[in-house]
């Protein structure tokens, strides 16, 4: 063996024996004077304290640090001098492992190396009026303290372990509450001139994570675990961590800490990269996450945050500040989806700088947001909820697409998209109450072009329409609308006033004031009004696209319009009219006619009256008053009102009348048999009845030398009482070219024709000569037939004479 290598040999060999003797110098000293370590070391510990820790015990345990040696102090209390007031021990230990410098030991020092505490509480306790257990680490003050000229503390522990620890924070007057159940803390420590620094690697659970105990805990039930790099700095003095890596809840975050102890202020960073949503919203407290968590983001997002409490207590909260970057992500909020969103957020609850902490100044920003909403693209430069005790939402809103986009996303089946362009531009403010929109207040247009849209619960399709939707406020206007249906042409503009509030409270309360001029209208194409309307109010449950589309098909069915129509031809049928000028309204399940005005027939029409529209078919009432119409072309017009007896065909001449007459008309269009009641006041002018079939029958049985298949009447008044499928016919005087008769009773449209007729047998043309008044006198002279027509036996009428005539 070589010379060099023997004497390193034998110097470590030295080396060694000398540690080992040291070694059992030290735990033979410490066996034989237990009793005197342990009363140094709680010297030790007790030096400075403004209280007193004590121990029940110590026993050594050498091989635990070797080659240092080590005691463990068994029933560890620590109390600081209010305890018996307070009653929370700042330590309470099952047992305390301290590793002692064995050099110090021999020449009669105690120096503690390291600290294991294990099975142990440690409870941080500040009562209302600011007081802290923690007092008992202030210097005593003595009249004989001396400087000392060393750099490092009475106390430098370079190495410490908890185990098993339960840790509290309880500040009772800043009402905050921080309870951690420790696995494992392990750090190991130095002391330079400037502090002290320290490796610590850290296991625990979070029970409390509260700084504000009145809304909850962060971090609640969730994990903690990583590797913290500590220093202390007197200057400041304050606990520094740098940015390290915390898994929490198993997560990666970035966590960077700064701890001012002499002003118990704090300021925490935050960075974690791809974190769901709701995981995050987790971490939070519930008076936070309650709130995030009605929104939802699927796919993983960044996130920069920070937590300041400068220590004042003024703000009561700390004062959190969080940006977030979402990229083509899939956002969930109450009235749907947002797909393809990218925005950058922010959220803080200081919003005003120098006001309060707190909900009422918080803000969430979402900057450059751009997104597809059912299909729709968004793009918002800035949209703000302010004031989240209670929310306003602002912002711009713009959006260019296809309205066939909107199909199959609406959540209903109320429109379908054929074609067309939609061009948006608004402003918009609003309360949020429980995360749905009320109060808005709206600024911009809706510009829509080349529209093709059907109405699904009316069936209307509405094809080359074009309108500009302009919102001021709380009023709405449409101008510049045109829309096509079937044959029919309508230009339209409208305005209503305090829409937007009306919409989300009391939307049977809107008022639509509509115009339309049209050069011509096919009628039968509006009879999908003529069915009910929805009796709904309002829409209740969640908020979503589903129910905000129902909504506005609800507003389309409850609001109240008047609509001042003009018209330059007017179809239905077989009625026909020109310059037709009409006011109406539709309120509820209403639809009433306050003026309608209407060139037809030769003559004009006036008619007022209304439709109540009921689940099988509608009431009507009509008060009508005509002008010198052809009875012929009206009687067409109007499909003969529902009868078959007297008909067009049997009509010539000029019609004057008042209507009152009221029934009922079905949900397409057609008056209902039989279902008339009311009066018709008339006079015929210059009129013939032509092969009216009880006349014809009259001359078969009395004048077969009379032509009664065209009896002219030159003028005739009349009132007629209708009753369903009975027309009481008063009395009337008839003068025709072919006989003068007496009239009364009633016509049966079924069965019950009960008809008196007076009919003298002397020809009018022999008394063509006479005056009138000796036309009048003459009238009923010489034989008078008295007949009447009743029902026969084949649903036809019979004449046989009258027996009972007056």
């Amino acid at each position: 063996m070589k010379r060099w290598l023997k004497i390193s040999l034998g110097i470590l060999s030295g080396l060694i024996i000398l540690i080992i003797l040291t070694w059992l110098a030290g735990a033979f000293y410490i066996s034989r004077n237990k009793k005197e370590i342990l009363t140094s070391i709680l010297g030790q510990l007790n030096k400075n304290l403004n209280g007193k820790i004590t121990a029940t015990g110590m026993e050594p345990t050498l091989l635990k640090s070797f080659p240092g040696v080590s005691v463990s102090l068994n029933g560890i209390l620590l109390r600081d001098s209010l305890w018996s007031q307070h009653k929370h021990d700042l330590i309470k230990a099952k047992d305390i492992n301290v590793s002692l410098n064995v050099l110090s030991l021999i020449v009669g020092n105690v120096n503690i190396n390291q600290i294991a505490i294990n099975d142990a509480s440690i409870y941080i306790y500040t009562d209302s009026n600011g007081y802290s257990n923690t007092s008992i680490f202030k210097s005593k003050k003595t009249d004989t303290a001396k400087k000392s000229d060393s750099k490092t503390p009475d106390l430098a522990v370079k190495k410490i372990d908890l185990n098993r620890v339960t840790l509290t924070l309880d500040n009772q007057k800043r009402h905050k509450l921080f309870n951690f159940n420790i696995d494992q803390v392990a750090g190991r420590m130095q002391y330079p001139d400037s502090g002290w620094t320290g490796k610590i690697k850290l296991k625990t659970q979070v029970n409390s994570f509260a700084f504000n105990t009145r809304k909850g805990s962060f971090l609640k039930d969730k994990s903690l675990e990583g590797t913290l790099s500590a220093h202390y700095s007197r200057a400041l003095d304050a606990i520094i961590l740098d940015p390290e890596i915390l898994k929490i809840g198993g997560h990666p975050f970035k966590i960077g800490a700064k701890v001012e102890l002499d002003k118990s202020a704090f300021a925490i960073s935050i960075a974690v990269d791809d974190i769901l949503f709701k995981d995050v919203a987790m971490l939070l407290s519930p008076n936070i996450s309650s709130k995030l968590l009605k929104f939802g983001i699927e796919k993983p997002i960044n996130i920069r945050g920070n937590i300041i409490d400068d220590g004042s207590g003024k703000y009561g909260d700390p004062l959190i500040n969080v940006g977030i970057t979402v990229r083509n992500n899939i956002i969930s909020i109450p009235a749907g989806k947002l797909t393809a969103a990218n925005f950058d957020g922010s959220f803080t609850n200081r919003d005003t700088a120098g006001g309060i902490i707190g909900d009422e100044n918080s803000a969430i920003k979402f900057h450059r947001l751009t997104a597809k909403y059912f299909n729709a693209p968004l793009k918002i430069d800035t949209f703000t909820v302010t004031n989240l005790a209670r929310p306003i939402a602002t912002g711009l809103v713009t959006s260019q697409f296809p309205l066939s986009n909107l199909n199959n996303s609406l959540g209903t089946q109320d429109f379908e998209f054929k074609q067309g362009t939609a061009d948006l531009r608004l402003y918009c403010k609003a309360d949020i109450d429980n995360f749905r929109f009320t109060k808005p207040v709206v600024s911009g247009k809706i510009k829509i072009d080349n529209a093709d849209i059907l109405y699904i619960p009316r069936k209307l399709r509405l094809v080359k329409s074009a309108l500009n939707i302009n919102f001021d406020q709380n009023d709405l206007s449409i101008q510049n609308g045109h829309f096509q249906l079937g044959k029919s042409e309508l230009n339209v503009s409208c305005s209503i006033a305090n829409f937007a509030n009306l919409y989300y409270t009391d939307p049977d309360k809107i008022l639509v004031n509509l115009k339309m001029h049209s050069p011509q209208l096919y009628l039968n194409e509006f009879l999908p009004f003529l069915g009910p309307r929805t009796s709904k109010k309002k829409t209740s449950g969640g908020s979503s696209i589903k129910t905000a589309s129902k909504e506005l098909s609800n507003v389309l069915e409850v609001s109240k319009m008047n609509i001042n129509l003009t018209v330059g031809k007017a179809i239905y049928d077989n009625f026909l009219a020109k310059n037709l000028a009409a006011d109406i309204s539709l309120r509820g399940e209403g639809i009433y006619f306050n003026k309608i005005s209407v060139a037809h027939a030769g003559g004009t029409l006036a008619l007022t009256g209304n439709i109540i529209q009921e689940p099988s078919s509608n009431s009507f009432r009509i008060n009508s008053k005509i002008n010198h119409v052809s009875v012929k072309d009206f009687f067409y017009s109007f499909d003969n009102f529902g009868q078959k007896t007297i008909t067009n065909k049997n009509l010539k001449g000029y019609l004057s009348s008042t209507v009152n007459i009221g029934g009922r008309i079905s949900h397409t269009g057609k008056i209902l048999p039989r279902s008339i009641n009311g009066k018709v006041v008339f006079n015929l002018n210059n009129a013939a009845l032509v092969n009216f079939e009880p006349m014809v029958k009259v001359g078969k049985f009395a004048f077969a030398n009379r032509n009664l298949s065209n009896v002219e009447i030159k003028n005739l008044d009349g009132t007629l009482n209708i009753r369903g499928d009975k027309i009481d016919i008063s009395p009337m005087q008839i003068n025709s070219s072919a006989m003068n008769f007496n009239v009364k009773g009633v016509y049966a449209l079924g069965s019950g024709t009960n008809v008196a007729l007076d009919i003298p047998l002397r020809n009018p043309k022999g008394d063509e000569n006479l005056t009138r008044q000796e036309k009048r006198e003459a009238r009923m002279r010489g034989i008078v037939l008295h007949l009447k027509a009743v029902d026969d036996e084949k649903g036809g009428i019979k004449i046989r004479w009258n027996k009972d005539h007056d």
